[in-house]
């Protein structure tokens, strides 16, 4: 017997499903779409940019990884980045929950470590063509695409309504218009800070 997979009329009732595994989704049109297991390189460079940002005093509970953000669009209610930064607005808006509202400050910066694809592939469009468009509209201010295979950084800037983009390869270092004390190469933010 197939089991129906579950449709939410509102993003409350998403929030509130557990279908007792750790199977990560992001909400789109309403249906659950599971998200792909993660890469070890995924997971630790999203551990080292956390590190990171917490040395350069961001408290803790101001950079979120795996945190849900409302976004403006016409399937994706939710998008699970990477990594948030977020405002002191935000976490006093947010109280005990994880989950970032419409109605809430947007994140200062969201971080997302790409799947590999080509283009015109569904991880493709997603990352590089639908989640910058959402997260624009979104209005947060700066957006970092990390491409593990492709070796780049990418840094997208809130101009206007609009993302403009600068990219970092090897020894570049990543220029963070809303962080400019980062002192961090794009090469160590590909390798997770290790020497391999």
């Amino acid at each position: 017997m197939t089991q129906a997979k579950p449709r939410f009329r509102t993003i409350e009732e998403y929030l509130d499903y557990d279908d007792g595994t750790d199977t990560r989704y992001e909400l789109v049109d309403g249906e659950l779409v599971e998200l792909p297991n993660e890469k070890q390189i995924n997971l630790l460079i999203a551990r080292f940019l956390f590190l990171c940002f917490v040395q350069m005093g961001i408290p803790f509970d101001r950079v979120g990884d795996k945190q849900q953000i409302a976004v403006e669009s016409s399937t994706v209610t939710a998008r699970e980045p990477d990594l948030t930064v977020i405002p002191e607005e935000t976490l006093a808006a947010m109280g005990e929950g994880s989950f970032i509202a419409r109605d809430m400050p947007a994140p200062l910066l969201v971080v997302e470590i790409v799947s590999p694809g080509k283009p015109g592939s569904a991880n493709y469009d997603r990352d590089y063509v639908e989640k910058p468009r959402e997260y624009a509209a979104r209005g947060i201010a700066e957006f970092w695409q990390v491409d593990p295979s492709r070796e780049i950084v990418t840094v997208l800037s809130l101009e206007n309504g609009v993302y403009r983009s600068r990219e970092f390869r090897g020894g570049d270092f990543v220029v963070s218009p809303t962080f400019p004390d980062l002192q961090l190469t794009a090469e160590q933010i590909l390798r997770a800070g290790s020497d391999r």
